[in-house]
């Protein structure tokens, strides 16, 4: 499967299965649109007669173009097939039955009255009402004897406003904390508000408990307040925007999300994200409104071309802005092609141990006992961390000797390398001309085509030399 688009005078095609990103020129995007469709004879023939008025491209270049694309294809980089699809019965029986989240309408009730609101004000068509701590209970309960296998488990708590429920909130997450040891489960807490009820208490309960908490927020003032009203008409931009503020600071501008709607009133969604980056906020996500047909902020068919510019426009901005400097994240422009969904690559982009827990459960949940070597990958990505911390710049292991080599900033105590020295008994020696630590590892026993000894001294001596030179 491919998708093609074009963007900032880029042919961009993107290999769904194989995760290859190609840039090419016009006349290899329009000819890998029809590659797999057509003959190659009517393939050149059509792209002939398209080109043959373009001077600089001949029809040789087509030729060419055609037997490249062949290339890219027979190298799986191009129109790769998708292995996963004979696995997904399997993968999806593997997980039958199997519950991981839960969102919780802690609150059937609201203290904002949203002409767009999906939820009816909170009550969703139904009576007022808010949780009681044991029906919460018995969800969690429910979430926990259904996981199966998995470790973390997520619940949203949702309304409504479920901050007018706080009390039972705080109730069911202290339950929940409780019972994480001896079902050898870990919860992780997201809290979805308006923000009218934010103050000091909940500032502090959530950065302790809360894992993501998403505050609504639609905007430009004008739009915000125009639908985001209180039971008395007025708008609560006013109220909400220094509570949002003193929460995201102290959340340290991290693990939140500000998110926005927007409608047939504000299809130009952009102003109200730049509002929200003017604002300090640089967690951002708009979606579009959910309402009845003919509801007068339905967005229509006219407003189609308006939002279409608006997500372009939108990726423009964020790439001036990390030009700048100045990036921010948007919830569904979250691709990282350096730390991807590639388990591999996810696991050389970890930087410390609380990076590598949480991969370790991940693939835990995901797979069940993680394979010796995946293991081995693990470790190995935490020495690098520790390696690039002592100013290394190189280790490498060969002919029965590990070699710690200091990059030319190098910032250590180099006053205590003889301590060092001196603490391995002679197995160490320092080489000046060089920069650089050697240790002879075959007078420790150690074979060296065992990997995981190699690996548990290396682990070993830099946790030593971070005693001596940091």
């Amino acid at each position: 499967m491919i998708h093609q688009y074009q963007l900032g005078g880029y042919n961009i095609v993107l290999d769904v299965c194989s995760g290859s990103v190609h840039v090419v020129d016009e006349a290899a995007y329009d000819m890998i649109a029809m590659f797999e469709d057509k003959e190659k004879e009517i393939v050149l023939q059509e792209m002939k007669e398209k080109y043959a008025g373009h001077e600089d491209v001949t029809p040789q270049d087509l030729e060419e173009c055609y037997e490249q694309i062949a290339a890219l294809k027979d190298s799986g980089k191009l129109f790769a097939p998708d292995h996963f699809e004979p696995m997904a019965g399997r993968l999806k029986e593997k997980t039958a039955g199997v519950v991981k989240a839960l969102c919780l309408h802690i609150a059937h009730t609201c203290n904002l009255n949203c002409s767009y609101c999906f939820a009816s004000q909170g009550k969703y068509h139904g009576d007022r009402a808010v949780m009681s701590f044991e029906v919460g209970k018995q969800a969690l309960d429910f979430l926990v004897a259904n996981s199966g296998s998995r470790k973390n488990l997520e619940v949203d708590f949702f309304g409504g406003e479920p901050l007018m429920n706080f009390d039972v909130v705080r109730e069911l997450v202290a339950y929940a904390r409780s019972i994480e040891k001896e079902h050898n489960k870990k919860f992780r807490f997201t809290l979805t508000t308006n923000g009218l009820l934010i103050d000091d208490d909940v500032i502090e309960f959530a950065n302790q408990e809360m894992s993501n908490v998403v505050l609504s927020l639609d905007g430009r003032k004008e739009i915000h307040d125009r639908f985001r009203v209180d039971y008395a008409g007025i708008g609560s931009f006013e109220q909400i925007v220094p509570k949002f503020q003193k929460l995201v600071a102290a959340r340290g501008g991290k693990n939140y999300y500000m998110r926005g709607t927007f409608t047939h009133a504000n299809p130009d969604f952009l102003e109200d994200i730049k509002q929200m980056l003017a604002l300090g906020f640089t967690e951002l996500s708009m979606e579009p409104v959910v309402c009845a047909p003919g509801d007068p902020s339905e967005l229509t068919e006219e407003d189609l071309p308006v939002v279409l510019s608006q997500y372009e426009k939108l990726a423009e901005l964020m790439l001036e802005r990390e030009k700048e400097g100045k990036p921010f994240t948007f919830y569904h422009y979250m691709i990282d092609l350096g730390h991807g969904p590639c388990i591999y690559k996810r696991i050389a982009g970890i930087e410390d141990e609380t990076e590598c827990s949480d991969m370790r459960e991940e693939l835990t949940d995901r797979f069940g006992d993680i394979p010796r070597p995946v293991e081995n990958l693990l470790r190995i990505s935490l020495l690098r961390k520790q390696a690039h911390d002592l100013f290394l710049s190189d280790v490498q292991g060969k002919n029965e000797v590990l070699t710690f080599t200091f990059a030319g900033h190098a910032d250590v105590r180099a006053e205590r390398i003889p301590a060092l020295l001196q603490d391995f008994g002679g197995r160490m020696a320092f080489y000046a001309k060089g920069a650089y630590l050697q240790h002879r590892y075959k007078k420790c026993g150690v074979v060296e085509k065992d990997g995981e000894m190699l690996l548990t001294l290396t682990e070993s001596i830099l946790e030593r030399m971070r005693q001596y030179l940091l």
